[in-house]
């Protein structure tokens, strides 16, 4: 009986997993963002969150047992260096897993996988929304778009007269 076993093998043998694992997890700390298929971003979600976690202490050990995780040194001083710094102030969740769609071979589902951190266009998405505004009324649109459609038409219809 298999009661409470969730951990997806991703149909490959231990020592398989544990090398494609870690190769993601490297790929993922020196680009930021990887493509990759679902089932596979969400068992590197789980291998390497607690990588990062390790990574804001750092000790000998810690550096240590990253390292026996990942196998890759500049990976490593990359993770403790950088990233580390980074995301010092974070509680967890360091990674972002966003779908795109399905793959054209074979159609499984792909996603980019990325650390949260490091996606500035999400930051001013956020910041951009902030200043829209949400309100419909007709009248105060048009009392806004008025005055500034002035103004851009007046210097606009001078030179043109010239």
């Amino acid at each position: 009986m298999r009661h409470n076993k969730k951990f997806n093998h991703l149909g490959r043998t231990a020592s398989h997993r544990n090398a494609m694992l870690a190769n993601m997890a490297c790929s993922l700390i020196k680009h930021k963002r990887i493509t990759t298929t679902v089932a596979k971003a969400k068992a590197l979600k789980k291998f390497v969150e607690p990588l990062i976690t390790k990574s804001k202490n750092d000790t000998t050990n810690s550096r240590r047992v990253v390292f026996s995780n990942l196998q890759d040194k500049f990976a490593v001083t990359e993770l403790f260096k950088e990233i580390s710094v980074k995301v010092g102030d974070r509680p967890g969740g360091y990674t972002r897993i966003i779908k795109t769609g399905r793959r054209l071979g074979d159609n499984a589902e792909m996603c980019f996988i990325e650390l949260v951190d490091y996606n500035e266009n999400m930051a001013k998405e956020k910041t951009a929304k902030k200043a829209t505004r949400t309100r419909r009324s007709k009248k105060s649109a048009a009392a806004v778009e008025a005055p500034a459609a002035e103004v851009a038409e007046t210097p606009a219809e001078e030179p043109k007269a010239e």
